[in-house]
């Protein structure tokens, strides 16, 4: 890889949370590899997340902060998955409070960052890198159609605020969306409230700044890359993804805490006919209410076909909260055609399995990107956040996806689920032809002259003309 960013410094900001940290270490990869001097920002308790990363690369600094304290966080919390995604607005707005110890730093350092390369939640940063005279990169770890509603809706909140439906006659093939599968992140935001005030300045600030990274690619996403460059009125947006294909990538942050279960499983699928297994997973945050949970294995067990259903264990707390366990006697009936995974999985290793057809995910972005690159068809359960904006881009724009079930609360009908799930896995349908296509053109993206491959390149040089403007004045 060349060593084209020689002697360029630029810090980097992750978000603490999962979905949001990997794909953000996998692109700091790759800018290593390209040469680029590299400092990172980390609070003490999520700098092991690095390890893989700081391990391939001795020449990535980092900036170890303590995690500022919020009267709404347990002491000791650091990252978002030690408090649930309602978590999200106290730790962005206590991150802010970062704000003087990095001036401080890049004051008092001998060859400062020549910018700001931060995650999208973290839009305060636009503010901080325009007092330091440096630019501000937003790195979004979701897509640029989301990106494009968010903007839309905060900069014209009083207007849809009240609305049944929303209508987006701004953006590519003018969609709309009912209240309730607008993004989390502006469906709960309280108008007076100062630190949801604080969120909504920091998602508007994303698209005023220098320029935008997107973990997407052209094939999935170029009418809302280039919706992005015509609203932001220059070209500086880079679709660099799906960054998890990239060299090394696999290796980026993801832990294995458990090798057995990882083992057993893949193992399991090694017996099985290509393309006959149906792969089950909500995420690292959600959690099913017991009659979801129920109608959703009575679905599986009707259905007949094969399949791999990853589970938490709900603490007792939640179980008195109604969320559900497996039904007695599930396991032994489905025994040696369905396969349940208590805890962790291995997920990218099952999904490029080629035993796995179809995946029943809630479409986060991650679990979105990780599907289209194993070439496996998604049944889409969209229930929070990003999710239906993604499943709208998935099903109905691109035809690539099928949509078993939506809502956070809703139990679906047991027999169609059965119904459902048998066809998507039995016959070829279009959307699994669709699903192929995509996942091709990821591949090529991020080859030789492929669009991501060539944004990466083209983001590195826009970095090393910032040196280069920055020695000459």
């Amino acid at each position: 890889m060349s060593n084209s960013g020689e002697g360029v410094h630029i810090l980097v900001f992750p978000y603490p949370a999962q979905g949001h940290m990997l794909p953000m270490l996998d692109l700091t990869h790759q800018l290593a590899l390209h040469g680029l001097t590299i400092t990172i920002l980390v609070t003490p308790k999520n700098l092991p997340i690095l390890n893989p990363l700081l391990s391939t690369h001795a020449s990535i600094q980092t900036l170890i902060l303590p995690f500022p304290h919020h009267p709404s966080l347990p002491a000791g919390v650091e990252n978002v998955r030690d408090v649930g995604n309602s978590g999200n607005v106290s730790i962005i707005n206590a991150l802010s409070k970062l704000h003087d110890p990095i001036i401080q730093w890049f004051q008092s350092h001998p060859k400062p960052p020549v910018a700001i390369l931060s995650d999208f939640f973290l839009g305060w940063t636009h503010h901080l890198a325009h007092q330091l005279g440096i630019p501000r990169i937003a790195f979004f770890s979701s897509g640029a159609f989301l990106t494009s509603v968010c903007d839309y809706l905060y900069r014209n909140k009083h207007t849809v605020r009240s609305l049944p439906v929303v209508n987006f006659p701004d953006l590519p093939r003018s969609p709309s969306f009912t209240e309730e599968h607008l993004p989390s992140v502006f469906r709960l935001y309280r108008e007076s409230d100062p630190e949801w005030e604080f969120v909504m300045n920091c998602i508007i600030a994303n698209t005023s700044g220098w320029g935008c990274v997107f973990n997407s690619f052209d094939g999935l996403e170029s009418e809302y890359l280039d919706h992005l460059k015509k609203k932001m009125g220059h070209g500086r947006v880079f679709g660099v993804g799906p960054l998890n294909l990239g060299v090394g990538a696999e290796t980026m942050g993801r832990v294995n805490p458990s090798l057995e279960s990882g083992d057993r499983v893949l193992t399991w699928l090694d017996e099985c006919p290509d393309g006959s297994v149906l792969y089950v997973c909500f995420g690292s945050q959600k959690f099913l209410k017991k009659a979801q949970i129920e109608a959703l294995a009575s679905g599986l067990e009707w259905s007949g076909i094969r399949f791999v259903w990853v589970i938490k264990p709900p603490t007792a707390q939640q179980v008195a909260d109604g969320y559900g366990s497996l039904p007695d006697g599930f396991e032994e009936r489905v025994s040696g055609r369905g396969m349940v995974i208590k805890g962790w999985a291995p997920q990218v290793a099952i999904l490029s399995h080629r035993a796995v057809g179809g995946f029943v995910s809630h479409c986060g972005w991650n679990s979105v990107l990780e599907g289209i690159v194993a070439g496996v068809m998604i049944l889409g359960w969209p229930m929070e956040a990003d999710q239906y904006v993604n499943a709208r881009l998935l099903v109905e724009d691109l035809r690539a996806a099928v949509r078993v079930c939506e809502g956070a609360d809703k139990v679906p009908d047991s027999a169609e689920l059965a119904r459902i799930i048998s066809k998507s896995m039995g016959g070829s349908i279009i959307e699994k032809e669709k699903t192929k296509q995509l996942r091709d053109k990821a591949v090529e993206a991020v080859k030789g002259s492929g669009s991501s491959k060539r944004d990466l390149v083209e983001l590195v040089r826009e970095l090393v003309q910032l040196k280069v403007e920055k020695l000459v004045h």
